[in-house]
């Protein structure tokens, strides 16, 4: 489980896909991995990780590297990434942290794509669509969390929401990066999911 509030940026620091899986070794900057170890969750922009092996700098960056499965490629923007691209990261929750985000849990739901982006004061207003089975789950006011960031969406007209970009999120976070058409990483709020589910079952009850 994670909260959605991103802890450091690091970058691709190595890819080795075969067949639409395979491995990735991450560098993590200013990550603490102190205390993690193998088996242990990461989230990379969003998509929560296993911990394989860690690294400790002597080949380059401290880091670590995940196994990455077909489902994951597929359903994430990893497999469209490169070596040096920047990305997010953060590690699980752990009993008594501050919940500052929203209840995450690092399966992402989808991609998106960025569609618009405008300043707004010291701000960026920020607009993503979303594949139409997910606009449903997005609601004005309420939590997405993209590329593992957790957001308060402004806004939604149909398959596209706003979202707005504060300064302290641009600089601790890839976000400052995004360019129309970049696609990100989605995931919806779970009690959505969940809420849906229950009334599908009391429907067939």
């Amino acid at each position: 489980m994670f909260t959605g509030i991103v802890a450091a940026t690091g970058k691709i620091a190595a890819i080795a896909l075969q067949e639409g899986e395979g491995c990735f070794r991450f560098a993590t900057g200013k990550l603490p991995l102190q205390g993690v170890r193998p088996g242990d969750s990461i989230a990379v922009n969003g998509a929560c990780l296993t911990v394989v092996a860690l690294h400790d700098g002597d080949a380059g960056e401290p880091g670590f590297s995940a196994d990455v499965s077909r489902e994951t490629v597929a359903c994430t923007t990893l497999g469209e990434r490169a070596v040096g691209d920047r990305i997010n990261l953060e590690k699980a929750l752990t009993m008594g942290e501050a919940l500052g985000g929203h209840m995450v849990t690092g399966h992402v739901d989808g991609v998106g794509v960025v569609v618009a982006i405008a300043p707004d004061g010291d701000s960026l207003r920020l607009s993503v669509e979303v594949p139409e089975p997910l606009a449903r789950y997005i609601a004005a006011k309420g939590s997405v969390c993209v590329d593992g960031v957790s957001l308060t969406v402004n806004r939604v007209n149909e398959c596209v929401f706003e979202l707005m970009i504060v300064p302290h999120t641009q600089s601790e976070t890839i976000i400052a990066g995004y360019q129309p058409g970049t696609r990100v990483n989605i995931e919806v709020d779970i009690i959505a999911r969940y809420l849906e589910r229950l009334v599908q079952q009391a429907s067939v009850e």
